[in-house]
């Protein structure tokens, strides 16, 4: 996929998409002077990531309680 059509399928800006992507948040790779993102990988990562965010979120509410 190109920038356009990851920063579509992930529902974010283009210009979101290249911080993420100069930020190393999101793996990428480029191809002559165009980034390109494989569907399999970003779909890992996404997975990833909402692994990450829920359990981070049950460790802060455990973490809360009394």
């Amino acid at each position: 996929m190109d920038i356009r059509e990851a920063s579509r399928y992930l529902g974010v800006s283009r210009e979101t998409l290249y911080k993420y992507v100069y930020a190393d948040k999101i793996p990428a790779f480029k191809l002559g002077n165009l980034w390109k993102f494989k569907k399999t990988v970003l779909d890992r990562w996404m997975e990833k990531q909402s692994t990450r965010r829920e359990g981070a979120g049950e460790r802060r509410r455990w973490t809360d309680a009394p």
